[in-house]
């Protein structure tokens, strides 16, 4: 049975890799035909090595399986309680459920100065330096772009998940779970949408919030029963925050208004300026933002719960998250939509 396990785990592995691998070969050699990718060029040196990782972790994972000690570790207690509950739900575990515990690669986020869009996107090497990643957000600046170098806590491209490997628990289900289900996506019309813009074949950004607000959702409410189920009578260390009456969330969505306002009229350096005042009030308050521009607006308007979103998707989600008879009725029925204007649609009936 372990047998079959580790080699359905490396099947699948070869499946998501070629998906992934041989479309964004394609379309790096049509990047390298247009002008217009220059930050591309300029962001290559930093980039991951998806297929290297791969093969690296594909060739190790029938060993890392058989390892007797393996069978108490973290990562293995994890994959078999979300497969618990997964299966409490009726959810099907396909692909396997596996992730490895170690740090995420990086994300490389573009958006143009004068609106805010997801308008570019690279997957940056693991290991990178605060100073390097300013240097290369320096340069991509200079072309009159915004850019953002973010710090994942979880990267679903690869098999297995890459999941951070020094977050509280809760957050550690959470985002494996979550990592998984884009997996679970890819062999559907939505996820399969998802993978086609993210190399670059398709351009929709609503496919790319309801795939991002999907998998939070039901990630969310997998992880609160795991949790449940396996550590109710356990805590994870809180990490103190501002006990004032600062509330984040209605200060970053007015954040995001007024940037919205500015940009709308034109006044970029006055959106930058108000940017980099209001950052400073966030880390004043604990919270630790590194660089608050349209490129980290761009970034956080994918997920349709952040406070930094506009995207009216996550409403739309939990109204037809309520209205379902189940999890698994809710997350096949959005797993199969194609479009925003589908979503809409259901929730007329």
């Amino acid at each position: 049975m372990r047998n079959l396990h580790w080699r359905t785990a490396v099947l699948t592995g070869i499946i998501i890799t070629l998906l992934i691998a041989i479309p964004l070969a394609a379309v790096d050699i049509a990047h390298k035909k247009s002008s217009c990718h220059q930050w591309q060029e300029i962001a290559k040196p930093y980039a991951f090595n998806l297929a290297s990782w791969e093969l690296h972790t594909l060739s190790h994972l029938p060993q890392e399986i058989f390892r007797r000690k393996d069978k108490t570790t973290q990562a293995r207690i994890l994959r078999r309680q979300i497969g618990s509950v997964l299966a409490d739900n009726g959810i099907i575990r396909f692909p396997p459920i596996a992730f490895s515990l170690e740090k995420p690669p990086h994300l490389l986020v573009i958006s143009p100065r004068d609106k805010i869009a997801y308008s570019g996107r690279m997957m940056l090497r693991q290991e990178l330096s605060i100073e390097e990643m300013e240097k290369l957000e320096i340069r991509l600046d200079e072309l009159g772009l915004s850019s953002l170098v973010v710090e994942l806590g979880g990267f679903g491209a690869t098999y297995p998940p890459i999941i951070g490997d020094n977050m509280a628990l809760s957050y550690t289900i959470n985002t494996a779970t979550e990592e998984w289900l884009h997996q679970y996506l890819a062999f559907r019309p939505l996820g399969f949408l998802y993978l086609l813009d993210s190399i670059g074949i398709t351009d929709n950004t609503d496919v790319i919030t309801m795939n991002e607000t999907l998998a939070g959702m039901v990630s969310r409410e997998i992880g609160s029963q795991v949790y449940a189920k396996y550590y109710k009578k356990q805590e994870d260390t809180k990490v103190s925050q501002d006990t004032s009456e600062f509330d984040f969330d209605a200060e970053m969505r007015e954040t995001r208004k007024i940037v919205d306002q500015y940009l709308s009229q034109g006044k970029i350096e006055e959106a930058e300026h108000y940017m980099e005042e209001r950052r400073g009030k966030f880390v004043a308050h604990g919270y630790y933002i590194r660089k608050l521009n349209q490129a980290y607006f761009a970034f956080h308007s994918i997920y349709g719960h952040d406070p930094a979103s506009t995207s009216p998707i996550y409403e739309d989600l939990q109204q037809l998250r309520d209205q379902s008879p189940s999890l698994k009725y809710f997350l096949n029925k959005v797993a199969s939509m194609r479009s925003y204007a589908e979503l809409d649609e259901a929730l007329k009936y």
